[in-house]
């Protein structure tokens, strides 16, 4: 039976510390083990096994799950790649659940944004990738062309490129596919910014039930990377912000933009929509301001919404304030609310809100 006292888990470089107080939280009987930019590692005051349900889901954390030690050492591939198959515990994890799931994924070094980084598969990952299904033993790993939707799966952290730090969790929901927690998505060379990362990898995690030719309300939509994310899924958008916004937005015909702030919308206008998203480049507190007095209002019904909440300063990443800001919104009515910082986010997370858990997509 795999188990392990060391737990894993992936944030973005910078993050550590605010998952790090979570953890206090959540699992206040861990202690901290390692920590570098983007990789935590902890141990527990027992050994927890991969089946487990002890590892809590945590904003700060994209993927997590037990620590089976490294492969380190050396700078050749193929002796890395025999020291994953060498490993005790990665035999027992192929005994007991094999063939598994191949997850390789190198840790953030930067913010998502910075000099062009963008995290998710990169020119390393997919080198160890090769090379350590090339060394497996038969039958130890699925198939990658068709990837199974549950069961096990090896993780492989690049901490550095000679420095394998090797992993294991259960595939239970859509995130938990995703190597390093991030899903697999580029940005399209019509983007007009980088926040059509953020929503579409937003609306993958959510499970929202939205469909090509819902209405949505964005409010702070300039210069419209987001609202494109949305047109391109079939979606209609109102477009909120006293900016202007780029002429591929105004000449498509499913964007409709008004130009001045939210409060000076007459409500009326925005009737149509059932879904709301926003990132304003404010404080958490003034985006539940500008939002509140819109999906409160008697004539319109936002059914869910998806919100980015900017922190200008790590103690906005507190659990406690996060726990207000939770409590606010499902004082509006959302009672399935949900924190995360996505993989595409910079210093920020995302919020996701639905009138009950019931509307989420079935298929996870």
């Amino acid at each position: 039976m795999v188990e392990s006292q060391y737990l894993f888990a992936a944030c973005q470089a910078g993050a550590q510390n605010a998952l790090k107080l979570e953890v206090e939280r959540r699992a206040p009987d861990w202690r901290l083990a390692f920590s570098r930019p983007g990789f935590v590692t902890f141990k527990a005051p027992s050994p927890i096994t991969l089946a487990s349900e002890a590892i809590p889901r945590m904003t700060f954390a994209r993927t997590r799950g037990l620590s089976l030690g490294k492969a380190s050492g050396s700078d050749q591939l193929d002796e890395l790649a025999a020291q994953v198959w060498d490993n005790e515990q990665v035999r027992q994890l192929v005994a007991d659940h094999g063939p598994v799931a191949l997850h390789v994924w190198r840790r953030d070094e930067q913010v998502p944004g910075a000099g062009g980084f963008e995290p998710g598969r990169d020119e390393l990952s997919a080198l160890v990738r090769t090379g350590v299904s090339a060394a497996a033993p038969e039958g130890a790993l699925h198939n990658p062309q068709t990837a199974p939707t549950d069961g096990a799966v090896l993780d492989i952290a690049l901490v550095e490129p000679n420095e394998w730090w090797l992993g294991a969790h259960q595939m239970r929901s859509r995130v938990d596919r995703w190597p390093g927690g991030t899903p697999s998505i580029r940005l399209p060379e019509h983007a007009v910014s980088r926040a059509y990362l953020k929503l579409e990898e937003a609306l993958r995690w959510a499970a929202l039930p939205t469909h090509a030719g819902d209405v949505w309300i964005e409010l702070g939509c300039a210069p419209g990377g987001a609202s494109q994310a949305l047109l391109d899924r079939g979606m209609g958008v109102i477009g909120v912000d006293p900016a202007e916004v780029d002429p591929l937005l105004t000449e498509h015909p499913d964007f409709l933009h008004f130009k001045m702030r939210a409060g000076d919308v007459r409500r009326s206008e925005l009737q149509p929509a059932r879904w709301l998203a926003c990132d304003v480049n404010a404080a958490p507190q003034y985006t539940l301001d500008a939002v509140e007095p819109v999906v409160t209002h008697p004539s319109i019904t936002i059914r869910g919404m998806i919100l980015t909440l900017k922190l200008p300063d790590w103690s906005l990443a507190e659990p406690d304030a996060l726990d207000e800001v939770v409590k606010r919104v499902k004082g509006w009515g959302y009672k399935d609310v949900r924190l995360r910082q996505l993989a595409f986010n910079r210093c920020e997370l995302c919020l996701a809100a639905l009138r009950s858990r019931g509307q989420r997509r079935l298929r996870r």
